[in-house]
């Protein structure tokens, strides 16, 4: 078994608010992907944009977003991730969802809501982080937001990809840019950064800048800014370990407890 893990990332516009177009068009898009592609990133509140009309919009996990994502992927044979609108237990939440081909899945609910946006006021923060295993690849899942907090994305040697997912605007473009290559340096891992393209309900416009990095903060791969268009990539755990091993940052990281 190789331990190279394929991915694609799809950076596309969305559609305000409109779950039915927007699980119309992503399920084109998949049809586009590569054959020996593994694992599919798409961006954030990928059904609905980045909205804070939680109460309308939200989902429970057996509603159709849910089972859209399972039956792509299996029909596809790849594991899908994206984050909808949920509601559980008379709350909201940004939630990332993981999907196998399997059925299986792994969710993580955003840490860090964007204030600004009073994300804070129409959504519950998630409380812990999720990693999950593939191939003997360790994938750590975070949010947007979640990209500003260093001390939330700290890899304490116990995953190799971390992943972005974003509605982040054009006016902090340089700013998802520099963090993302500085997550990667910093954590010795590779990174993923997907962001979505034109504009919202509330006239915010996107770049895109979704981009694919490396432990060193090289970019393997980069989609152009504002195009709809799919990236592609293989990573290797081979080279990263090695890496790692030759340059054993983690050794002298300092401990520390999130409170």
């Amino acid at each position: 078994m190789s331990d190279n893990l394929k991915i694609s990332c799809i950076q596309t516009d969305l559609v305000w608010e409109n779950i039915d177009k927007n699980l119309k068009q992503f399920s084109e898009k998949l049809n586009q992907l590569p054959k020996d592609s593994e694992l599919v990133v798409l961006p954030e509140m990928f059904t609905t944009g980045f909205s804070m009309n939680s109460l309308e919009l939200a989902e429970t996990m057996d509603g159709k977003s849910y089972h859209w994502m399972k039956e792509q992927s299996k029909k596809i044979g790849k594991i899908l991730v994206g984050s909808i609108i949920i509601k559980e237990n008379n709350n909201y939440y940004n939630r990332c969802i993981t999907m196998f081909p399997s059925g299986e899945f792994h969710s993580y609910d955003k840490g860090h809501l964007f204030r600004m946006e009073k994300e804070h006021e129409d959504f519950t923060k998630g409380e812990s982080k999720t990693i999950f295993k593939h191939n003997g690849w360790r994938i750590c899942t975070l949010i947007c937001y979640d990209l500003r907090f260093p001390v939330w994305s700290r890899n304490k040697d116990d995953y190799d990809l971390l992943i972005y997912i974003a509605s982040w605007p054009e006016s902090r473009k340089e700013v998802w840019n520099t963090l993302l290559k500085a997550r990667a340096i910093e954590n010795q891992s590779y990174v993923i950064g997907v962001n979505r393209i034109g504009s919202d309900g509330e006239g915010i416009s996107y770049s895109g800048d979704t981009v694919i990095i490396n432990a060193k903060g090289q970019i393997l791969a980069k989609a152009n800014d504002y195009t709809d268009e799919i990236i592609n990539a293989e990573l290797s755990l081979n080279e990263l370990n090695k890496f790692r091993e030759k340059f054993p940052v983690f050794l002298d990281a300092d401990n520390f407890k999130i409170m």
